[in-house]
């Protein structure tokens, strides 16, 4: 019990120690040491962390669906998540765009076309919400695992949890072996779990030496700006609903969620903090079956900290390209955003591809997104801490609202 209650401090020397390293590194210039000596091992630990992801999601989400023993149950918890994080994203939405026109609005945008030029940017195709809709639902179970679609094995999750339930006695055996799997999964958790300190370590020394005080110059505003969102979101919306739906104090939630937030900072992948998040949700006294169906879900759709980038990354944008806004175009983004945010997967990233979605919708040329591809990743970082932040938020609320009913 002591290893595990010194991991939250493992984790922040480490991360202290891998800045101090990369700073060192980047001023001896020994940025490409970082990158062929330290990296390789915090890629190690990630792979580790993306191998585990599709069964503790596939196994956790069977196992909570069937330890609540009523499909009516699941059907309430599921509602109250859903809403939540779609409350939380649209919210998300307007602290970034407020945010982000004082920034304009003060001529703290500079820009930076002429310096940086458009970067090629290639985004994946977004074939309108039908398309995405019918995709969810796999043809091949096992092409969703291979491929770590993230929405379509939650959607086998349910599936075949609310099927084992169904067939009763005749599926005991079934719900055997999904608890006896993952009770095995849980300890294999626990030994990639207990190597974050390395990946974080090796993973910030890379990223300070590489890119720290290079992206940190001219865009240093822009990041600024998306910070203040992340910061003012996750103080105004979790810790205040934390407080009048669950009676818990800010200080005694952020401190319980401190080692997910950690974890989710440095590996800019929700899904792969999943691990670290239920630990940290089981802590602030989540029931461990709706932690087990709240957070794999929120490691998919709830993506505030994505929604917030979005909408900054998008005046900003605008901005440089010479588009000002109008009104309607920011209600469009607000809206655009909220629903490209629940599309978005888990994994480093993938914001990126959203945000050309919501450039398209604007008509904004989605070359420009390559003023801001250098610098992704630290908006990556912030964003993935706030959105693992909210998954634990919302186990914790909904905890509360079905404790109550």
């Amino acid at each position: 019990m002591k290893k595990k209650n010194n991991l939250p401090v493992r984790i922040l020397i480490a991360l202290v120690a891998g800045i101090v390293v990369g700073l060192v590194c980047y001023f001896a210039g020994l940025a490409d040491f970082t990158a062929t000596y330290l990296k390789p091992f915090g890629d190690i630990f990630v792979n580790l962390l993306k191998f585990i992801v599709v069964p503790v999601v596939l196994l956790s989400m069977i196992d909570g669906i069937l330890s609540m023993g009523d499909m009516k149950q699941v059907g309430s918890v599921g509602v109250k998540t859903v809403a939540y994080f779609l409350c939380t994203t649209a919210i998300a939405c307007v602290i970034g765009l407020i945010f982000a026109n004082i920034f304009m609005g003060a001529g703290l945008f500079p820009d930076l076309s002429a310096e940086l030029g458009a970067a090629e940017y290639e985004p994946k195709a977004f074939n309108g919400f039908m398309s995405v809709l019918v995709d969810i639902f796999p043809s091949n179970m096992w092409g969703a695992f291979v491929n770590a679609n993230m929405l379509q094995v939650i959607v086998v999750s349910l599936f075949f949890g609310g099927a084992i339930m169904m067939a009763g006695e005749k599926g005991k055996l079934c719900r055997d072996l999904v608890s006896s799997m993952y009770a095995v999964i849980e300890k294999l958790m626990e030994f990639v779990i207990s190597l974050s300190p390395i990946g974080v370590f090796t993973y910030m020394a890379w990223v300070t030496a590489t890119q720290g005080a290079a992206i940190l110059g001219s865009l240093f505003l822009v990041i600024l700006c998306a910070y203040i969102g992340y910061i003012v979101h996750a103080v105004l919306v979790y810790s205040l609903s934390a407080q009048v739906f669950v009676g818990m104090s800010p200080m005694k939630f952020f401190k319980g969620a401190f080692a997910a937030m950690i974890f989710a900072f440095t590996s800019t992948s929700s899904a792969a903090t999943l691990p670290v998040s239920k630990e940290c949700a089981h802590e602030l006294g989540a029931k461990d079956d709706i932690a087990a169906f709240v957070l794999p879900l929120g490691s998919t759709i709830n993506m505030d900290g994505t929604a917030i980038y979005q909408c900054v990354a998008t005046v900003f944008i605008a901005s440089c390209a010479g588009i000002h806004l109008t009104i309607g175009q920011m209600v469009i983004v607000v809206v655009t955003a909220t629903l490209a945010s629940i599309g978005t997967a888990g994994v480093s990233g993938a914001g990126m591809i959203m945000l050309a979605m919501v450039l398209e919708t604007l008509g904004i040329p989605v070359a420009y997104i390559g003023l801001i591809v250098a610098v992704d990743r630290l908006f990556d970082m912030g964003r993935t801490c706030l959105n693992v932040t909210g998954d634990i938020a919302c186990s914790l609320c909904v905890t509360k609202w079905q404790e109550k009913k």
